[in-house]
C-alpha cells in the first residue's frame, strides 16, 4: 500500500475544523492539525494536533522537512498575517505545495454607514475625531491597547464632538495579568458565532453607537445588528495575502487536496 500524503493543516479557524473533519479516515490524506494556541480551551479537530508556534520560517521549514510533508493547507484567520507569510516562504524553501483558505470578506449593502479602514491603529486614531462616544470593539485581546488612550477626555480640538470614549470589549478569553490594558468600560467574553437577535439586543442593552470590527467574513450577526440599528461601522480592513492559490470554501480545499493527493 502507498504511503499516505502528509498534510500540514494549519488551522484555528471554523473552516480548518471542518475540514479536519472531513479528511479523518481520508484513505490517501494524513492530516496534522497546527493551532496557534491563543485561545484557552480549543475545539481541538481529530487526528493528530500540535499547537504553539513553529519559530518563524526557519522552524517550521524544519517542521516541514523533519515530518515529510507533502502538502500545507493554510486555513488560519484571515488576519493572521504572519504565519500566512511564512507559510508561504517555508512552501517556496522546501517546494511543498501549499493554498490559502480563506472566507469571502463582508460587503456592505445598500444602506450601511460602513468606513473602512487600513489597521487598527488607524481606527483608533478615526475615533479621536469621531463624536462616537460607546463603542463596541469585537478585535481582540492582542490589538485592543491602541484604545486605552480615548478612554481619557482628549483636551485639544479635535475630540471637541467627542470626549472621554466609553467600550465594550469582546474577546474570546480575558486578557493575562499584566498583559495588554483594557479601554475603559466593560469586559464580555464570547466565543462565536452570535445570532444577529442577540447583538442587537446586546448593543441596545450597552447604548453602542458605533461598532469598530475586521472584516473577518463568516458569520454575520453583529454586521446584521448594526445594519438594522442604522450604526456607523468601522470596518478593519483584511491585509494583503502572499502569492499563491486561493481557495474559498471547504469543498473547493478539499478538491484541491484530492487532486495533489495523488
Amino acid at each position: 500500500m502507498a504511503r499516505k500524503r502528509k498534510l500540514l493543516l494549519l488551522g484555528g479557524t471554523g473552516e480548518a475544523l471542518r475540514l479536519a473533519r472531513e479528511l479523518d479516515g481520508h484513505g490517501r490524506v494524513e492530516c496534522i492539525s497546527s493551532l496557534a494556541g491563543r485561545t484557552g480551551d480549543p475545539v481541538l479537530p481529530p487526528g493528530r494536533v500540535r499547537v504553539g508556534g513553529f519559530g518563524g520560517v526557519p522552524g517550521l521549514t524544519t517542521f516541514l522537512i523533519n515530518e515529510a510533508i507533502d502538502l500545507v493547507l493554510d486555513a488560519t484567520h484571515p488576519f493572521a498575517a504572519q504565519m500566512a507569510n511564512n507559510a508561504y516562504r517555508a512552501c517556496a524553501e522546501t517546494s511543498i505545495p501549499r493554498a490559502k483558505l480563506v472566507r469571502p470578506p463582508w460587503a456592505p449593502s445598500p444602506g450601511d454607514r460602513w468606513t473602512m479602514m487600513p489597521s487598527v491603529t488607524a481606527a483608533a486614531i478615526f475615533l479621536r475625531f469621531h463624536p462616537a462616544q460607546r463603542i463596541f470593539l469585537t478585535l481582540g485581546r492582542q490589538e485592543i491597547g491602541a484604545f486605552v488612550p480615548l478612554g481619557q477626555a482628549i483636551a485639544d480640538g479635535a475630540a471637541r464632538n467627542g470626549g472621554a470614549k466609553w467600550f465594550l470589549s469582546r474577546m474570546i478569553d480575558p486578557p493575562d495579568d499584566g498583559g495588554v490594558p483594557l479601554p475603559p468600560g466593560e469586559l464580555v467574553l464570547g466565543r462565536g458565532p452570535f445570532a444577529p437577535e442577540a447583538e442587537k439586543e446586546l448593543m441596545q442593552k450597552h447604548g453602542i453607537d458605533l461598532l469598530v470590527t475586521k472584516n473577518s467574513g463568516g458569520a454575520a450577526g453583529k454586521i446584521a445588528a448594526a445594519a438594522e440599528l442604522r450604526l456607523p461601522v468601522l470596518m478593519i480592513e483584511r491585509p494583503p495575502l502572499p502569492p499563491g492559490e486561493v481557495l474559498d470554501s471547504v469543498g473547493a480545499a478539499l478538491a484541491w487536496i484530492n487532486i495533489n493527493a495523488v
